[in-house]
């Protein structure tokens, strides 16, 4: 689909492929989306406390888990996002609604392969990523594997579906399917925790049966034929070259997602070795982490609808203009958000009712992380969002996955095992990450940018 085009400099806001508008009705449903899925899984991590610490480190631990599943699916939806974001720049809609269609089904059918294969072999995977843990954390995480394993093929299409809506610019539609998905899954966690005290079941089966829904409707709504983007009538059958096109995104970008969530739970798994506390700490921590960054999360969004919609027109120009602009609106509101959880850290900790220690604990790893998110996490996580949307997966995913295995995995070992200082050498190590991340995707951001801007076809990048 790439081939060499000039550089259209636009002169005023008027000859922007995205108007100041159309950026607020892409980015501000996307920002409460992301909102509203990270406060529903602190209610969900603040309800299961009820059920004692035991039960909290058992959902955190397959949470690691279950990240890696969903980021795998994630990236594959990213790759039909950038590939019908593209069509809909070059103006060809046909092929926008082809590429849908086998976006949609072969998730579905990918994860319905990886579900089962979870299932049959739950015990197994907890044992392999998590190592030697208690009992009870071991019972607890196993219930929770299992029933969220089932519902893998929902979140599937979900994600799918969500992501064309958004190529299309439409992500109102996706923040209103989002708030019903989880209004049905915090309802249920209230009345399957405290009403029928399911314990970890209470949280796994509402998450079920709200993915299950929120994919249904969203798939329907993609059966209208007035969307931009919308399911093509007729008896189906794979397309190979448009399946080609998604996995060229998506595979690179699966496989990366899936080594830095790998190297998550490996990470957690050393933290499991800590004992309980150092666990459940880590768990609360993530929580409230994830709420810092929101915005990043958007923004990441936002850059595959409009940098892959630039691509596709050929304006490299505005690929340049638009990711300036997100990205310095990615640092203003990530250093806004982060600014006020570390500001009322101390009352937020008091609602989950842990203990002291743990309590303490995750005070220090939340200021740790949420600190450092303000100079750091945009440039590491949303920048590559451009590259991808270039089509430079390769890149991002060779560096992602270095950096994962030297710094995150490599420094945990010797700064929380080997130095003494547990779940804070973790996170330390992180931060490493981190940085190394930044000063190489910035530098090859400037390379991409510099490529384009003297006309040169991508291809040779």
């Amino acid at each position: 689909m790439m081939k060499s085009l000039r550089i259209d400099k636009a002169a005023h806001e008027g000859a922007r492929l995205f108007s100041g508008q159309d950026l607020k009705k892409l980015i501000i449903p996307l920002f409460f989306e992301q909102a509203l899925a990270i406060t529903v899984g602190m209610a969900d991590t603040m309800m299961i406390s009820s059920a004692g610490e035991a039960a909290v480190s058992g959902v955190s631990l397959v949470d690691m888990f279950n990240n890696l599943i969903i980021s795998v699916l994630a990236a594959l939806a990213t790759g039909g996002a950038v590939v019908t974001s593209q069509y809909i720049g070059a103006g060809k809609k046909q092929d926008a609604c082809k590429s849908a269609r086998q976006l949609i089904y072969s998730a579905g059918l990918i994860t319905i392969i990886i579900s089962v294969l979870v299932i049959l072999c739950n015990q197994g995977i907890i044992s392999l990523f998590f190592g030697r843990i208690e009992k009870d954390v071991f019972v607890s995480a196993v219930i929770y594997l299992v029933i969220s394993a089932l519902s893998f093929p929902f979140l599937a299409v979900y994600n799918s579906c969500a992501a064309l809506f958004r190529s299309m610019g439409n992500s109102q539609i996706t923040l209103k399917v989002s708030l019903l998905m989880n209004i049905i899954n915090v309802a249920g966690n209230a009345v399957c925790i405290y009403g029928f005290h399911m314990g970890v079941a209470g949280v796994a089966v509402p998450s079920l049966i709200s993915r299950a829904v929120a994919a249904v409707v969203l798939y329907r709504m993609l059966l209208n034929q007035e969307n931009i983007i919308h399911i093509l009538k007729g008896r189906f059958h794979f397309e190979w070259d448009v399946v080609k096109k998604i996995f060229y995104i998506g595979i690179p970008s699966g496989i990366e997602n899936g080594i830095f969530q790998l190297g998550r739970v490996l990470v957690v798994s050393i933290i499991a070795g800590f004992g309980t506390v150092q666990i459940a700490a880590n768990g609360v921590a993530n929580s409230l982490d994830a709420m810092g960054c929101i915005v990043g999360q958007a923004m990441s969004l936002a850059m595959i609808t409009v940098v892959g919609r630039c691509v596709g027109a050929g304006d490299f120009e505005q690929v340049r203009y638009y990711t300036k602009k997100l990205l310095v609106m990615a640092y203003i509101y990530t250093a806004m958000v982060n600014s006020i959880i570390l500001l009322t850290l101390p009352w937020t900790l008091q609602i989950y009712g842990l203990s002291r220690e743990t309590t303490e604990l995750s005070y220090i790893l939340v200021m740790i992380h949420n600190f450092m998110a303000i100079f750091l996490w945009p440039s590491s996580f949303v920048l590559p969002n451009m590259l991808r949307a270039c089509n430079d997966v390769r890149f991002t995913m060779v560096l992602s996955i270095f950096s994962m295995l030297t710094f995150r995995i490599g420094f945990s070992y010797i700064i929380g095992v080997h130095m003494g200082y547990k779940a804070i050498g973790v996170w330390i190590a992180m931060l490493l990450d981190w940085l190394f991340r930044t000063l190489c995707f910035a530098g090859r951001c400037k390379q991409v940018l510099k490529k384009l801007r003297n006309g040169g076809m991508y291809e040779n990048l």
